[in-house]
Protein backbone atom coordinates (compact mmCIF):
# COMPACT_ATOMS: atom_id res chain seq x y z
CA UNK A 1 0.00 0.00 0.00
CA UNK A 2 1.49 3.30 -1.09
CA UNK A 3 1.22 6.67 0.59
CA UNK A 4 -1.14 5.61 3.34
CA UNK A 5 -1.63 8.45 5.80
CA UNK A 6 -3.71 8.38 8.97
CA UNK A 7 -5.67 11.47 9.91
CA UNK A 8 -7.66 12.11 13.05
CA UNK A 9 -10.43 14.65 12.64
CA UNK A 10 -14.18 15.07 12.94
CA UNK A 11 -14.88 16.93 9.73
CA UNK A 12 -12.93 17.23 6.51
CA UNK A 13 -15.12 19.98 5.12
CA UNK A 14 -17.35 22.41 6.97
CA UNK A 15 -20.99 21.97 6.02
CA UNK A 16 -23.92 24.31 6.65
CA UNK A 17 -27.38 23.32 5.52
CA UNK A 18 -30.93 24.58 6.12
CA UNK A 19 -32.54 21.44 7.47
CA UNK A 20 -34.91 22.77 10.11
CA UNK A 21 -37.96 21.77 8.06
CA UNK A 22 -36.73 18.36 6.89
CA UNK A 23 -33.55 16.89 8.39
CA UNK A 24 -33.60 14.16 5.72
CA UNK A 25 -32.05 16.72 3.39
CA UNK A 26 -29.05 17.24 5.67
CA UNK A 27 -25.63 16.56 4.16
CA UNK A 28 -23.46 14.89 6.77
CA UNK A 29 -19.71 14.97 6.13
CA UNK A 30 -18.77 13.72 9.58
CA UNK A 31 -15.95 11.20 9.17
CA UNK A 32 -14.76 8.48 11.55
CA UNK A 33 -11.90 9.56 13.80
CA UNK A 34 -9.26 7.47 12.03
CA UNK A 35 -9.05 6.97 8.29
CA UNK A 36 -6.36 5.58 6.00
CA UNK A 37 -6.46 7.66 2.82
CA UNK A 38 -5.51 6.46 -0.66
CA UNK A 39 -5.05 8.51 -3.82
CA UNK A 40 -7.50 7.01 -6.34
CA UNK A 41 -4.72 6.97 -8.95
CA UNK A 42 -2.62 4.45 -7.04
CA UNK A 43 -2.92 0.64 -6.99
CA UNK A 44 -4.74 -1.43 -5.98
CA UNK A 45 -7.48 1.09 -6.81
CA UNK A 46 -8.33 1.09 -10.53
CA UNK A 47 -9.89 3.78 -12.72
CA UNK A 48 -12.06 2.94 -15.73
CA UNK A 49 -13.58 5.00 -18.52
CA UNK A 50 -10.89 7.69 -18.73
CA UNK A 51 -8.16 8.05 -21.35
CA UNK A 52 -5.91 10.18 -19.13
CA UNK A 53 -5.52 9.96 -15.36
CA UNK A 54 -2.37 11.76 -14.27
CA UNK A 55 -1.94 14.35 -11.54
CA UNK A 56 -4.94 16.69 -11.70
CA UNK A 57 -5.88 15.56 -15.22
CA UNK A 58 -8.85 13.18 -15.39
CA UNK A 59 -9.81 13.28 -19.09
CA UNK A 60 -11.97 11.25 -21.47
CA UNK A 61 -9.73 12.06 -24.46
CA UNK A 62 -5.96 12.42 -24.85
CA UNK A 63 -4.86 16.03 -25.15
CA UNK A 64 -4.09 15.66 -28.88
CA UNK A 65 -7.84 15.32 -29.53
CA UNK A 66 -9.09 18.21 -27.38
CA UNK A 67 -8.97 20.54 -30.38
CA UNK A 68 -11.50 18.64 -32.50
CA UNK A 69 -13.99 21.39 -31.76
CA UNK A 70 -14.49 24.14 -29.20
CA UNK A 71 -16.98 22.17 -27.12
CA UNK A 72 -14.75 19.15 -26.76
CA UNK A 73 -11.99 21.35 -25.33
CA UNK A 74 -14.20 21.63 -22.25
CA UNK A 75 -16.21 18.42 -22.36
CA UNK A 76 -13.24 16.06 -22.71
CA UNK A 77 -12.42 17.09 -19.14
CA UNK A 78 -15.85 16.04 -17.86
CA UNK A 79 -15.65 12.62 -16.25
CA UNK A 80 -18.90 11.10 -17.60
CA UNK A 81 -18.51 7.33 -17.50
CA UNK A 82 -15.42 7.49 -15.32
CA UNK A 83 -15.38 4.96 -12.46
CA UNK A 84 -13.16 4.28 -9.47
CA UNK A 85 -13.23 0.60 -8.45
CA UNK A 86 -11.69 -1.50 -5.68
CA UNK A 87 -12.53 -4.08 -3.02
CA UNK A 88 -12.38 -3.58 0.73
CA UNK A 89 -13.55 -5.11 4.00
CA UNK A 90 -13.69 -1.70 5.67
CA UNK A 91 -16.95 -0.93 7.54
CA UNK A 92 -17.01 2.41 5.71
CA UNK A 93 -15.72 4.07 2.57
CA UNK A 94 -15.00 7.79 2.69
CA UNK A 95 -14.64 10.08 -0.32
CA UNK A 96 -12.79 13.38 -0.54
CA UNK A 97 -13.41 15.01 -3.92
CA UNK A 98 -11.93 18.12 -5.51
CA UNK A 99 -13.94 19.32 -8.51
CA UNK A 100 -12.61 21.00 -11.62
CA UNK A 101 -15.38 23.64 -11.72
CA UNK A 102 -18.33 24.99 -9.76
CA UNK A 103 -21.68 26.22 -11.01
CA UNK A 104 -25.24 25.15 -11.74
CA UNK A 105 -27.15 23.71 -14.68
CA UNK A 106 -30.81 24.69 -14.80
CA UNK A 107 -31.77 21.31 -16.31
CA UNK A 108 -29.82 19.05 -13.98
CA UNK A 109 -29.27 18.68 -10.21
CA UNK A 110 -25.83 18.94 -8.62
CA UNK A 111 -26.09 15.25 -7.74
CA UNK A 112 -25.75 14.41 -11.44
CA UNK A 113 -23.65 17.33 -12.61
CA UNK A 114 -20.97 17.23 -9.91
CA UNK A 115 -21.82 14.36 -7.57
CA UNK A 116 -20.42 10.85 -7.27
CA UNK A 117 -22.60 7.86 -6.55
CA UNK A 118 -21.43 4.66 -4.88
CA UNK A 119 -22.43 1.07 -5.67
CA UNK A 120 -21.56 -2.01 -3.64
CA UNK A 121 -21.13 -5.47 -5.12
CA UNK A 122 -19.77 -6.90 -8.35
CA UNK A 123 -21.29 -7.48 -11.74
CA UNK A 124 -25.02 -7.39 -12.29
CA UNK A 125 -25.58 -7.67 -8.54
CA UNK A 126 -24.12 -4.27 -7.67
CA UNK A 127 -26.52 -2.09 -5.68
CA UNK A 128 -26.72 1.68 -5.26
CA UNK A 129 -25.69 2.78 -1.77
CA UNK A 130 -25.39 6.57 -1.63
CA UNK A 131 -24.55 9.80 -3.45
CA UNK A 132 -21.74 12.14 -2.46
CA UNK A 133 -22.37 15.72 -3.51
CA UNK A 134 -21.28 19.31 -2.96
CA UNK A 135 -23.41 21.28 -0.50
CA UNK A 136 -24.00 24.08 -3.04
CA UNK A 137 -22.98 25.27 -6.49
CA UNK A 138 -20.01 27.24 -5.10
CA UNK A 139 -18.39 24.30 -3.31
CA UNK A 140 -15.36 22.90 -5.13
CA UNK A 141 -14.36 20.27 -2.54
CA UNK A 142 -16.63 17.89 -0.69
CA UNK A 143 -16.58 14.72 1.34
CA UNK A 144 -18.92 11.88 2.23
CA UNK A 145 -18.97 8.55 4.07
CA UNK A 146 -20.64 5.37 2.87
CA UNK A 147 -21.15 2.80 5.63
CA UNK A 148 -21.13 -0.88 4.70
CA UNK A 149 -20.72 -4.36 6.15
CA UNK A 150 -17.18 -5.17 7.35
CA UNK A 151 -16.73 -7.82 4.67
CA UNK A 152 -14.73 -7.89 1.45
CA UNK A 153 -16.86 -6.49 -1.37
CA UNK A 154 -16.49 -4.45 -4.50
CA UNK A 155 -16.99 -0.69 -4.46
CA UNK A 156 -17.68 1.38 -7.58
CA UNK A 157 -17.64 5.17 -7.48
CA UNK A 158 -19.23 6.78 -10.55
CA UNK A 159 -17.68 10.18 -11.29
CA UNK A 160 -19.53 13.42 -12.24
CA UNK A 161 -21.35 13.62 -15.57
CA UNK A 162 -21.06 17.36 -16.31
CA UNK A 163 -17.99 18.35 -14.34
CA UNK A 164 -14.39 17.26 -14.04
CA UNK A 165 -12.31 16.37 -11.02
CA UNK A 166 -8.83 17.30 -9.88
CA UNK A 167 -8.51 14.67 -7.18
CA UNK A 168 -10.38 11.91 -5.38
CA UNK A 169 -9.13 10.27 -2.20
CA UNK A 170 -10.58 7.03 -0.88
CA UNK A 171 -10.67 6.55 2.89
CA UNK A 172 -11.07 3.25 4.74
CA UNK A 173 -10.50 1.94 8.24
CA UNK A 174 -6.77 1.72 9.03
CA UNK A 175 -7.35 -1.89 10.06
CA UNK A 176 -9.06 -2.85 6.81
CA UNK A 177 -7.71 -4.37 3.61
CA UNK A 178 -8.01 -2.86 0.15
CA UNK A 179 -7.57 -4.83 -3.07
CA UNK A 180 -8.07 -4.72 -6.82
CA UNK A 181 -11.69 -4.93 -7.99
CA UNK A 182 -13.34 -8.01 -9.40
CA UNK A 183 -12.78 -7.83 -13.19
CA UNK A 184 -15.72 -7.10 -15.44
CA UNK A 185 -17.13 -10.11 -17.28
CA UNK A 186 -16.72 -8.06 -20.46
CA UNK A 187 -13.31 -6.47 -20.08
CA UNK A 188 -13.05 -4.98 -23.58
CA UNK A 189 -15.22 -1.86 -23.27
CA UNK A 190 -18.41 -0.92 -25.04
CA UNK A 191 -17.75 2.50 -26.59
CA UNK A 192 -20.60 5.02 -26.84
CA UNK A 193 -20.26 8.08 -29.09
CA UNK A 194 -23.02 10.62 -28.98
CA UNK A 195 -24.65 13.76 -27.72
CA UNK A 196 -25.59 15.30 -24.37
CA UNK A 197 -27.94 12.37 -23.83
CA UNK A 198 -25.06 9.92 -24.18
CA UNK A 199 -22.97 12.05 -21.81
CA UNK A 200 -25.73 11.70 -19.22
CA UNK A 201 -27.84 14.85 -19.44
CA UNK A 202 -29.95 15.04 -17.41
CA UNK A 203 -29.65 12.06 -15.04
CA UNK A 204 -30.10 12.81 -11.35
CA UNK A 205 -26.86 11.00 -10.53
CA UNK A 206 -24.03 9.43 -12.58
CA UNK A 207 -25.14 5.81 -12.22
CA UNK A 208 -28.49 6.59 -13.88
CA UNK A 209 -27.13 7.54 -17.31
CA UNK A 210 -28.14 4.82 -19.76
CA UNK A 211 -24.56 3.60 -20.55
CA UNK A 212 -23.97 3.20 -16.79
CA UNK A 213 -27.20 1.23 -16.34
CA UNK A 214 -26.29 -1.08 -19.21
CA UNK A 215 -22.79 -1.55 -17.81
CA UNK A 216 -24.18 -2.80 -14.50
CA UNK A 217 -26.76 -5.08 -16.10
CA UNK A 218 -24.23 -6.64 -18.47
CA UNK A 219 -21.20 -6.48 -16.14
CA UNK A 220 -19.31 -4.67 -18.89
CA UNK A 221 -16.61 -2.04 -18.98
CA UNK A 222 -17.52 0.98 -21.10
CA UNK A 223 -16.27 4.31 -22.41
CA UNK A 224 -18.63 7.28 -22.59
CA UNK A 225 -17.73 9.57 -25.48
CA UNK A 226 -20.89 11.63 -25.29
CA UNK A 227 -20.12 15.31 -25.87
CA UNK A 228 -22.96 17.73 -25.22
CA UNK A 229 -23.70 19.66 -28.42
CA UNK A 230 -20.26 18.72 -29.73
CA UNK A 231 -20.41 15.21 -31.23
CA UNK A 232 -20.52 16.20 -34.88
CA UNK A 233 -19.09 13.13 -36.60
CA UNK A 234 -15.70 14.68 -37.39
CA UNK A 235 -13.11 12.48 -39.15
CA UNK A 236 -10.67 13.21 -36.32
CA UNK A 237 -13.06 11.69 -33.79
CA UNK A 238 -13.65 8.68 -36.01
CA UNK A 239 -9.87 8.30 -36.27
CA UNK A 240 -9.58 8.23 -32.48
CA UNK A 241 -12.44 5.81 -31.92
CA UNK A 242 -11.28 3.51 -34.72
CA UNK A 243 -8.04 2.74 -32.92
CA UNK A 244 -9.67 1.86 -29.59
CA UNK A 245 -9.97 -1.69 -28.29
CA UNK A 246 -13.76 -2.23 -28.09
CA UNK A 247 -16.26 -5.04 -27.85
CA UNK A 248 -19.17 -3.01 -29.33
CA UNK A 249 -19.50 0.48 -30.77
CA UNK A 250 -22.75 2.38 -30.12
CA UNK A 251 -23.21 5.31 -32.53
CA UNK A 252 -25.69 7.84 -31.18
CA UNK A 253 -24.85 11.39 -32.27
CA UNK A 254 -27.61 12.64 -34.58
CA UNK A 255 -28.79 15.32 -32.11
CA UNK A 256 -25.61 17.30 -32.60
CA UNK A 257 -25.95 17.70 -36.36
CA UNK A 258 -27.55 21.12 -36.77
CA UNK A 259 -29.62 19.97 -39.74
CA UNK A 260 -30.58 16.70 -41.36
CA UNK A 261 -28.35 17.69 -44.28
CA UNK A 262 -25.38 17.97 -41.94
CA UNK A 263 -26.19 14.55 -40.50
CA UNK A 264 -26.41 13.05 -43.99
CA UNK A 265 -23.00 14.51 -44.84
CA UNK A 266 -21.27 12.87 -41.87
CA UNK A 267 -23.13 9.75 -40.70
CA UNK A 268 -22.23 7.17 -43.32
CA UNK A 269 -18.71 8.55 -43.67
CA UNK A 270 -18.18 8.27 -39.92
CA UNK A 271 -19.41 4.67 -39.83
CA UNK A 272 -17.29 3.67 -42.82
CA UNK A 273 -14.17 5.13 -41.22
CA UNK A 274 -14.77 3.00 -38.10
CA UNK A 275 -15.65 -0.05 -40.17
CA UNK A 276 -12.55 0.16 -42.37
CA UNK A 277 -10.32 -0.10 -39.30
CA UNK A 278 -12.54 -2.69 -37.54
CA UNK A 279 -14.05 -5.06 -40.14
CA UNK A 280 -15.83 -7.34 -37.65
CA UNK A 281 -16.66 -4.88 -34.85
CA UNK A 282 -20.34 -4.97 -33.80
CA UNK A 283 -21.85 -1.51 -34.43
CA UNK A 284 -25.24 -0.41 -33.11
CA UNK A 285 -26.80 2.75 -34.54
CA UNK A 286 -29.46 4.67 -32.60
CA UNK A 287 -31.72 7.48 -33.72
CA UNK A 288 -32.85 10.07 -31.20
CA UNK A 289 -35.58 9.20 -28.66
CA UNK A 290 -37.47 12.52 -28.45
CA UNK A 291 -39.24 11.70 -31.72
CA UNK A 292 -42.46 13.49 -30.80
CA UNK A 293 -40.79 16.88 -30.29
CA UNK A 294 -40.50 17.36 -34.07
CA UNK A 295 -41.84 14.24 -35.82
CA UNK A 296 -41.05 15.40 -39.35
CA UNK A 297 -37.41 16.23 -38.62
CA UNK A 298 -37.03 13.17 -36.39
CA UNK A 299 -38.32 10.90 -39.15
CA UNK A 300 -35.94 12.44 -41.69
CA UNK A 301 -32.96 11.96 -39.39
CA UNK A 302 -34.04 8.41 -38.61
CA UNK A 303 -34.07 7.57 -42.32
CA UNK A 304 -30.55 8.92 -42.75
CA UNK A 305 -29.32 6.61 -39.99
CA UNK A 306 -31.39 3.71 -41.30
CA UNK A 307 -29.89 4.28 -44.75
CA UNK A 308 -26.35 3.92 -43.35
CA UNK A 309 -27.44 0.67 -41.72
CA UNK A 310 -29.25 -0.71 -44.77
CA UNK A 311 -26.41 0.11 -47.14
CA UNK A 312 -23.97 -1.69 -44.84
CA UNK A 313 -26.29 -4.72 -44.77
CA UNK A 314 -26.63 -4.62 -48.57
CA UNK A 315 -22.85 -4.75 -48.83
CA UNK A 316 -22.79 -7.93 -46.74
CA UNK A 317 -22.04 -6.43 -43.31
CA UNK A 318 -23.42 -8.83 -40.70
CA UNK A 319 -22.15 -6.86 -37.71
CA UNK A 320 -24.39 -3.79 -37.79
CA UNK A 321 -27.74 -3.12 -36.07
CA UNK A 322 -30.26 -0.27 -36.00
CA UNK A 323 -32.44 0.89 -33.07
CA UNK A 324 -35.39 3.15 -33.85
CA UNK A 325 -35.24 6.07 -31.41
CA UNK A 326 -39.02 6.47 -31.52
CA UNK A 327 -39.20 3.26 -29.46
CA UNK A 328 -36.60 4.19 -26.83
CA UNK A 329 -38.98 5.89 -24.38
CA UNK A 330 -41.56 3.12 -24.69
CA UNK A 331 -45.29 3.40 -25.27
CA UNK A 332 -46.46 4.24 -21.75
CA UNK A 333 -46.35 8.02 -21.16
CA UNK A 334 -43.17 8.74 -23.15
CA UNK A 335 -43.79 12.44 -22.48
CA UNK A 336 -42.79 11.77 -18.85
CA UNK A 337 -39.29 10.69 -19.88
CA UNK A 338 -37.54 14.06 -20.22
CA UNK A 339 -36.86 17.19 -18.19
CA UNK A 340 -37.31 19.59 -21.11
CA UNK A 341 -38.73 17.66 -24.05
CA UNK A 342 -35.23 16.54 -25.12
CA UNK A 343 -32.96 15.37 -22.30
CA UNK A 344 -34.01 12.21 -20.45
CA UNK A 345 -34.73 12.14 -16.76
CA UNK A 346 -34.05 8.95 -14.83
CA UNK A 347 -37.21 7.32 -16.18
CA UNK A 348 -36.15 8.17 -19.73
CA UNK A 349 -32.70 6.69 -19.23
CA UNK A 350 -34.15 3.54 -17.69
CA UNK A 351 -36.52 3.14 -20.65
CA UNK A 352 -33.61 3.61 -23.07
CA UNK A 353 -31.54 1.01 -21.25
CA UNK A 354 -34.45 -1.43 -21.13
CA UNK A 355 -34.94 -1.08 -24.89
CA UNK A 356 -31.26 -1.43 -25.83
CA UNK A 357 -30.40 -4.17 -23.32
CA UNK A 358 -31.77 -7.25 -25.16
CA UNK A 359 -30.04 -6.32 -28.41
CA UNK A 360 -26.77 -5.41 -26.73
CA UNK A 361 -26.78 -8.66 -24.72
CA UNK A 362 -27.44 -10.63 -27.90
CA UNK A 363 -24.64 -8.84 -29.77
CA UNK A 364 -22.17 -9.48 -26.95
CA UNK A 365 -23.17 -13.14 -26.70
CA UNK A 366 -22.86 -13.53 -30.48
CA UNK A 367 -19.37 -12.05 -30.43
CA UNK A 368 -18.28 -14.35 -27.61
CA UNK A 369 -19.40 -17.43 -29.57
CA UNK A 370 -17.28 -16.53 -32.61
Amino acid sequence: MKNVTKYRFNKLFAVESLTEIDPNFAIDSTFPDEIAWFNCQEPPIEIFGLAVCEGENFWRLPEDYHQINQGIQTLAKHTAGGRIRFRTDSPFVALAVKLLNTGLMVHMPLTGKSGCDIYLGAGGKSVYKMTALPVDNLTQSYGAVCFKKPEMEDVTVNLPLYNGIKAVYIGISPKAKIASPTPYSLTKPIVYYGSSITQGGCASRPGNAYPAILSRWLDADYLNLGFSGSAKGEPEMAEYIAQLEMSVFVMDYDYNAKTKEELAATHQRFFQQIRKANPSLPVIMLSKPDFAKDPEDSAARREIIRNTYEQAKAEGDENVWFVDGELLFGSLMPDSCTVDGIHPNDLGFMRMAETVRPLLAEVIDRSRRK
